[in-house]
């Protein structure tokens, strides 16, 4: 099988490219760990300046892999380990974003996307909360519209995202266009200067994980293993209404 992460270093910046087309990169326990490996590696290259997220396909992140989701455990490592990865970490995305994928935007530290992409909470629709990936969110997002897509699950797109906080930046033409000035600034900036300056706008972060990420990992285990996720993830894959739906 083909690794779903790759990884590609250029002039300071190494791209890690989520690509496991088959599940639209969704968060199995493959990919989870093969994402953890290469930011690790990508932490230890002295060459590195900074990290971009990307992806392969129309879709950035789809979620839970809900044939095989990862253990909770082990995303609330990736996003520790996101928040506390000693170079700056850019979200690159070109397509669809929902659930878990958009806890990983809310720990990079910089997001950016272009026209094509769309976001959505869809964890309600499944009789599931965004309990892990609010750790990451809840922080960056204005409060109203976190409530708002939180409990509706509504998609929305990338001017949107970039309003409520979600995003850095969006463009209606080329991401790679917009994010140059940005890549450019963190090539010329000092390995020592950009790890003390992530270490001090993570801190929040990683304190939440820390202090939360146990109690919201079990959240999220037993929402799992609930009667009404079984039947909101069977609908899904029947593609009808959960029984609830009204």
């Amino acid at each position: 099988m083909a690794p779903p992460v790759h990884a590609a270093e250029a002039t300071g910046i190494t791209t890690l490219t989520l690509d496991s087309p088959a599940n639209r990169n969704a968060l199995s326990t493959d990919l989870v760990a093969a994402l953890r490996a290469a930011l690790a590696t990508a932490a230890a290259d002295p060459g590195t300046r900074a990290v971009v997220l990307t992806h392969t396909g129309t879709t950035f992140c789809a979620g839970a892999d809900l044939k095989s989701p990862c253990d909770p455990a082990d995303f609330l490592a990736l996003l520790r380990e996101l928040a506390a990865l000693p170079k700056p970490v850019v979200a690159r995305v070109t397509g669809h974003v929902r659930a878990g994928g958009l806890g990983l935007l809310g720990a990079c530290d910089i997001a950016a996307a272009g026209p094509e992409s769309s976001y959505a909470f869809t964890e309600t629709h499944l009789g599931l909360a965004p309990a892990v990936i609010s750790m990451s969110l809840l922080p960056r997002l204005d409060p109203r519209a976190a409530s708002r897509y939180f409990l509706t699950a509504e998609p929305f797109d990338a001017a949107e995202a970039a309003r409520i906080g979600l995003l850095t930046l969006h463009t209606p033409d080329d991401v790679d266009t917009a994010l140059r000035p940005v890549l450019d600034g963190l090539r010329k900036a000092s390995p020592q200067a950009l790890a003390e300056t992530k270490a001090l706008v993570a801190a929040g972060l990683r304190e939440t994980l820390e202090r939360d990420g146990a109690r919201l990992t079990e959240l999220s285990a037993r929402l799992f293993a609930s009667a009404e996720a079984r039947e909101g993830i069977t609908a899904r894959f029947e593609r009808r209404d959960p029984s609830w739906a009204r």
